[in-house]
């Protein structure tokens, strides 16, 4: 990814090319020394420039700001925008989940790129010239199918009419003569063209970047395409292009656009299926060996330290299907999380709090929930014989954390500002830390200033066989198959294993559900919860799902009593305030009143 970044010079010479087409008569005497699109034809750096911008407007976070918005986490930050946003301030004028200007950005670039790629002179040689076209297209189709489905999450929904709408499907460059006030295409038309993308994207691309060395062992689909030559073949698709959009990689992209279209919210207006949505995941699953191939530490990848210090560039890991360069800035990602999430005496500012909400859906080590009296939950003990997830995730009062393993106390009788409430701003709202996503061998104190490396996952398989489990028990039922070679219960049963959760007799709690689809769905849904927690998913979730976003944020006061014993005492933290229309995001309202075509979803 290097070389797309060095490109970032390119792109400003280029903005600056883009924003003066339109208005170059203001300049007197023009401005001189600009240099046109059609400079890309003789210049392919120039060219990759122009899709680099693409990668730079990815739609990722490596912080879990969105958790902040739901019944999974608050935030100490008295003016964190998704805190303000839970609280009843979301309005189409006032929109932290706003994909609406970043994703339409990323998109005119896109097409930008894909109208002139072919006059691009690649390559004075005619078989290595039409590789790398057909690569960057292939790139380009692939990242406007992420774009798109990120512009759905957070702008699909339905007007007051009854239509289930996406948002304007431009698949041409707009120029300074474009009609801008054009309506918005169905969220079904929005669908297949991310379909199409991806089906475009997999023609073009290979399924993973790779050096080969063997003429024999080209890729049938590019023998196809005349190539004979390895050489040609590597240079153009070799190792130093991981991490650039692959055909595996828009494969995964293709099951999570699917996902959103078969469920609940959006369903009665796409033509998807649950069929459809467990194929999409299954043709990316396979490809790993299905169930088999689930990383048996794919659980902590962000802390898997040997495993991340050998990761070559691009190079994934078992778990990870994309992911960003890593990166041990100790001014940015190699310290930022840290920094922002360990609790105070760990020089930390502890802004992200999981709630009691979340830590209560961690179910018994034994695999039942913590309500069901098989489980043996004690509430004078509430941490013990839980899911290995719950210590791996979250900090718990008596917990040690930091390269120190320094005992963190939370509860009322704690003598730092690591207790509950003890100082706004800092100390934890729930009586919780984070633990996830955060390296425990990373030191905030600015005396060592101590960073690691990290990176952002993308896309996880775990992600993928979520994704599989969800569709397949709508689709076939917990153990039905349909055409695949593995059920919804095969996948839970092995990530629950994967985790530690009812290893000891057989996972009873699964083995008694197995047969019941909607209490398979009911814990697919809670598998999610923790395995993706604050990796941003729960706001997206609970909405697709129409699940109650109203659930008030919990947390946990703990008193000491003069004898030892501890006393737990849960509490109300903060109110959620979301109307029913909320399920929906809206359409920034500037837009709104800008173009009289555009459409707005129905409450907003």
């Amino acid at each position: 990814m290097k070389h797309i970044i060095n490109n970032t010079v390119k792109l400003l010479v280029l903005a600056a090319v883009l924003g003066f087409t339109a208005c170059e008569d203001v300049f007197s005497p023009a401005i001189e020394n600009t240099r046109g699109i059609d400079a890309m034809y003789h210049e392919p750096t120039y060219a990759q420039g122009i899709l680099a911008n693409a990668y730079v407007l990815l739609p990722y976070s490596a912080s879990p700001n969105s958790d902040v918005a739901t019944d999974d986490a608050v935030s100490n930050d008295i003016s964190n925008n998704y805190r303000l946003m839970a609280g009843g301030t979301w309005s189409s004028s006032n929109n932290p989940m706003s994909q609406w200007q970043a994703r339409r950005n990323a998109i005119q670039y896109i097409n930008l790129f894909l109208e002139n790629a072919d006059e691009v002179e690649w390559s004075k040689d005619e078989t290595v010239r039409m590789l790398y076209n057909n690569r960057l297209k292939g790139e380009a189709y692939g990242l406007r199918a992420v774009q798109m489905y990120y512009l759905l999450l957070a702008h699909g929904g339905w007007t007051s009419d009854g239509r289930l709408m996406g948002i304007p499907n431009l698949t041409l460059p707009e120029t300074a003569s474009s009609d801008f006030n054009v309506p918005r295409n169905t969220f079904q038309e929005c669908i297949r063209q991310i379909f199409d993308d991806v089906d475009r994207a997999v023609e073009l691309l290979p399924l993973d970047y790779e050096e080969i060395t063997d003429d024999a062992l080209i890729p049938a689909k590019f023998k196809a395409l005349g190539v004979t030559k390895s050489g040609d073949y590597s240079r153009v698709n070799g190792d130093r292009m991981k991490g650039r959009m692959s055909g595996r990689i828009a494969e995964a992209v293709r099951a999570q656009a699917a996902l959103l279209a078969a469920s609940p919210a959006y369903s009665e207006g796409t033509e998807v299926s649950w069929t459809d949505a467990a194929g999409h995941a299954a043709t990316v699953l396979d490809r790993i060996g299905g169930v088999a191939g689930i990383d048996p530490n794919g659980g902590t990848w962000y802390t898997n330290t040997a495993e991340i210090a050998a990761l070559a560039s691009g190079a994934n890991p078992p778990e990870i299907l994309w992911r960003s360069d890593k990166s041990n800035d100790a001014n940015g990602p190699g310290i930022e999380l840290e920094r922002n999430n360990f609790p105070p005496s760990l020089y930390g500012s502890g802004r992200v709090n999981p709630t009691q909400n979340l830590v209560d859906a961690f179910p018994m080590e034994n695999g039942y929930p913590i309500a069901r009296a098989e489980g043996l939950y004690d509430a004078a003990n509430p941490y013990a014989n839980r899911d290995p997830r719950l210590g791996k995730y979250i900090l718990v009062n008596g917990a040690t954390a930091g390269p120190g393993n320094t005992v963190i106390t939370t509860g009322t009788h704690g003598t730092n500002n690591d207790a509950i409430n003890r100082e706004a701003g800092q100390s934890t709202r729930t009586g919780y830390y984070l633990r996830k996503l955060l390296r425990q061998d990373v030191n905030p104190d600015p005396n060592f200033n101590t960073a690691q490396f990290h990176y952002t996952a993308r896309i996880r398989y775990t992600e993928i066989f979520l994704i599989y489990a969800e569709a397949a028990n709508e689709a076939y039922g917990p153990t039905g198959k349909g055409s695949h070679a593995y059920s919804a219960y095969d996948v839970v049963k092995a990530i629950r294993a994967r985790a530690g959760v009812g290893l000891g007799n057989n996972d009873a709690y699964l083995e008694s559900i197995k047969n019941d689809k909607d209490k398979m769905r009911e814990l697919i849904r809670n598998e999610r919860r923790l395995e993706l927690c604050f990796e941003n998913f729960r706001f997206w979730d609970l909405r697709r799902w129409k699940a109650d976003l109203n659930e008030t944020a919990k947390g946990m006061s703990i008193e000491k009593k003069t004898d030892g014993t501890l006393i737990y005492s849960p509490l109300d933290v903060e109110n959620r305030v979301y109307a029913d229309y909320m399920y929906y995001g809206p359409i920034p309202y500037d837009e709104i009143r800008k173009w009289t075509n555009l459409e707005q979803n129905e409450g907003w």
